[in-house]
């Protein structure tokens, strides 16, 4: 059964999460479960039901507010019920979300990731493939060695991490893990041409707590040729490592495809404050913000990872059958809706990080306000502001000097957006946890429960 992936955005901006918030039983959650046979419709009401805690209760943790959709039928008991439970309104949940100290990859897991690294950087730059341009071989060294590593890894390492709970024992070899970590360096190539990219259009002035690339040497916009020799990179090794494998033309044909997807989702993105103007507000909607998150962040960051290792634990995108009459295109199908959801998850606590998370644990400043960009901030405030309140926005959002960025910090806090994003966090984290349960037969629920561990509540 499939879900719409609009309801994780939809959830705060539809309901004031911080007035009516209650704490509902497991077992009261999975008697709700009418309402998911009901289709999208049913979804749609049940995503309102979203949260934080109410005293005296135990469990998962969901909250709830009015349902316009079902204004006209009859109030259900437990609907009357949970809006007897007393609301959640403490200040504590203005406060940033704290720091995830728990981690998908152990320390010896991200030793032998790294351990890779250095091969993979002689399989570009070894002087013998180019031996008449040994200055552009060292520069491309430099450039692979300053972009590629320094971040966390996660989309690197997620797929041996996911390999290994989706492959037969006996495909779970040495060479297959190392063949893993390779592929997940391809992913990490793929990260850093989209990041020295974005840092160029952004003027971002951090990255990964170091200056960004184009700001060293005086790179300036040159640096995109750089970018340009990491995705170059990318091909070069998948035909060295898996040219042999069956699901070679798959890796190359998924790759390409996610470097479409996301180069479509940065244009749309753009197309939202196009460059030296304003932001065009009127087209700051929760549907186009979806369709950014979803197009930009989501494919190559969650899915790209698990449908590799799915590719190589021998589940390809086929009519196969596997399990119970589920075919492997079935499975694949059923890994994108919930990790595409899991990305627009991920997508909006980088948003109010970049507002509100603390620079030097971020590794970054952020310039989502001074530029204009279309985030979940910005598309709930437009959407609680008052005329007032708007006028304020058009007034000084996309503006980059430092007294426009304090007033629409101030006026984030005025909506109550940082505790509207606490009670967002916790509700979407827990309804991702329902649909794994529901939605992935046939696949290692760990494989996602994994990555969700990985960026709740995390801070950078």
């Amino acid at each position: 059964m499939s879900f719409p992936c609009a309801v994780v955005p939809v959830l705060p901006c539809c309901v004031e999460m911080h007035r009516s918030v209650v704490h509902i039983h497991t077992q009261t959650l999975s008697a709700m479960s009418g309402w998911w046979s009901k289709g999208s419709r049913g979804l749609a009401a049940l995503g309102h039901v979203v949260g934080r805690s109410c005293q005296g209760h135990s469990g998962r943790a969901v909250s709830l507010s009015a349902l316009p959709s079902l204004a006209s039928r009859p109030t259900p008991p437990l609907v009357a019920a949970l809006h007897r439970c007393r609301p959640y309104t403490s200040a504590a949940s203005a406060s940033l979300p704290p720091a995830k100290t728990g981690h998908a990859a152990s320390q010896d897991e991200k030793r032998e990731f790294m351990s890779i690294f250095p091969d993979l950087v002689r399989d570009l730059t070894e002087v013998g493939t180019h031996s008449d341009i040994p200055d552009a071989q060292k520069w491309f060294a430099k450039v692979l060695q300053y972009n590629a590593v320094g971040g966390k890894m996660n989309r690197g390492l997620a797929v041996s991490l996911s390999f290994k709970l989706l492959a037969t024992q006996d495909l779970i070899t040495p060479e297959n893990i190392k063949n893993a970590h390779i592929m997940g360096w391809c992913i990490e190539l793929l990260q850093s041409f989209f990041l020295v990219a974005d840092d160029i259009i952004d003027g971002s002035k951090l990255r990964r707590g170091k200056p960004a690339w184009y700001l060293n040497d005086n790179l300036g916009p040159s640096a995109f040729n750089d970018a340009i020799l990491m995705e170059a990179g990318i091909y070069k090794i998948l035909h060295k490592h898996f040219a042999h494998v069956p699901y070679y033309v798959d890796m190359l044909d998924l790759f390409h495809e996610m470097t479409l997807k996301t180069a479509l989702g940065q244009a749309l993105d753009l197309l939202s404050c196009p460059p030296g103007q304003k932001p065009i507000l009127k087209k700051f909607t929760m549907e186009r913000y979806n369709s950014i998150v979803k197009y930009k962040t989501s494919f190559y960051s969650f899915y790209l990872p698990i449908a590799l290792s799915m590719y190589m634990a021998g589940i390809r995108n086929t009519d196969n059958v596997r399990v119970a009459g589920i075919t492997d295109r079935e499975l694949h199908r059923q890994a994108r809706t919930i990790l595409v959801e899991m990305g627009q998850f991920f997508q909006v606590q980088d948003d109010y990080l970049d507002c509100f998370g603390d620079s030097s644990i971020t590794g970054k400043i952020g310039t989502d306000i001074g530029k204009g960009k279309c985030t979940w901030l910005s598309v709930v405030a437009l959407q609680r502001a008052s005329p007032s309140q708007r006028l304020v926005m058009e007034e000084h959002y996309g503006v980059p000097e430092e007294e426009s960025i304090r007033k629409i910090k101030g006026l984030y806090k005025e909506l109550n957006l940082p505790a509207t994003y606490r009670a967002y966090e916790e509700s979407t984290s827990s309804m991702i946890r329902t649909h794994i349960q529901q939605i992935s037969r046939g696949l290692n629920h760990n494989v996602f429960f994994n990555f969700l561990d990985k960026i709740h509540k995390r801070s950078s």
